[in-house]
């Protein structure tokens, strides 16, 4: 490992940051949590790394989101992690919250991928040698595998508490349907779901809608999700950058969508959608936030999710973000200009 400076936490670090509890177990999630899906491959320089991650254990933010094929390569973002809690954070580790997932294309052939009880299994021994951990606080299921019966996807999660490899379990992306029969299983074997992660901003609002994901269940995910006591995080809370002002003038070269089309392109900003954002800007001004803290404080509003998980790519891009968790409740006035907004 590089030869940083020693590390020492913040001692006020638990001062500021809220936490909240994932549905009906007793654990906690700050508000805001960071995702290393982005910026933490063989191709980040790792001081910054370095920065962005103790620049979030000093804000409180205790919760880390990885998953098997985050890089690039596959793999790297855990191996990252990985060093950096070796050479700073062996001391606090039962401070941290640390989470990774299986679910798509990992590793040639046909156990290296999908929802099978040999992909997952297998996937979670490779993550924890990565990191060089002996468990995860959480190991989640990335995604409903139409292949796989999702009875032996939840029984692999079941043996996967039980072996002591992961302290609780989630699900990530599945519809109303798939989640409450993920529930209803894992009752019944008695390790319940703890968390769902899903796909959630201001511009992407599916987990609202009643069957959607072609869900055959009446209700919406949100509903579901009260209803079995199911925490959540939402990922992808800034649309990938999109719900910021990075993108009102053009496509900056530096951008993700500029330079890295795997997962966020020019082709999703289009007229329409950056009129919506254009039009958040008042309400942002007026409340003293950016149109980015705007978008964080409105996922985290009553009834919304329990965590947003954010990405950055500096520890100064970090510490604004956090401030959303700790901004004041909009009101019912400034939540009625929001959805004129996004009626644009």
């Amino acid at each position: 490992m590089d030869n940083f400076p020693r590390y020492t936490p913040a001692p006020d670090r638990y001062d500021h940051m809220p936490y909240a509890r994932s549905g009906a177990s007793g654990l906690k999630l700050p508000r805001v949590s960071l995702g290393l899906w982005h910026n933490f491959g063989d191709d980040a320089d790792r001081r910054t790394q370095r920065d962005i991650l103790r620049t979030a254990f000093d804000l409180g933010v205790t919760h880390f989101d990885l998953a098997n094929n985050y890089g690039p390569p596959y793999g790297a973002a855990e191996e990252s992690f990985g060093r950096h809690l070796a050479a700073d954070w062996r001391p606090f580790r039962d401070e941290l919250l640390i989470s990774s997932k299986a679910g798509y294309d990992m590793w040639p052939g046909p156990y290296g991928d999908g929802s099978s009880r040999k992909y997952l299994v297998s996937s979670l021994d490779q993550s924890l040698a990565r990191m060089g951990l002996e468990y995860v606080d959480i190991f989640y299921s990335h995604r409903r595998d139409p292949e796989t019966p999702i009875d032996e996807t939840m029984r692999a999660l079941d043996q996967i508490v039980r072996s002591g490899k992961a302290l609780y379990v989630g699900i990530s992306s599945y519809n109303a349907q798939d989640t409450a029969e993920a529930a209803r299983i894992m009752r019944e074997l008695g390790t319940p779901l703890t968390i769902h992660q899903p796909r959630y901003s201001m511009l992407d609002r599916w987990i609202e809608e009643p069957g959607a994901h072609d869900s055959t269940d009446s209700r919406s995910l949100l509903r579901v999700l009260e209803e079995e006591g199911i925490g959540s995080i939402a990922f992808s809370p800034l649309e990938q950058g999109l719900l910021t002002d990075r993108y009102l003038d053009g496509i900056p070269a530096d951008s993700r969508a500029g330079h890295d089309g795997r997962y966020f392109s020019e082709r999703n900003i289009t007229p329409e959608r950056l009129a919506k954002v254009r039009a958040l800007a008042p309400t942002a001004k007026e409340r003293g936030q950016t149109i980015a803290q705007l978008a964080i404080t409105w996922i985290l509003r009553p009834g919304g999710v329990t965590s947003a998980l954010v990405g950055a790519s500096s520890a100064a891009q970090l510490r604004d973000t956090v401030t959303a968790a700790t901004a004041p409740e909009l009101t019912a006035e400034q939540l009625a200009a929001v959805e004129e907004a996004l009626a644009v």
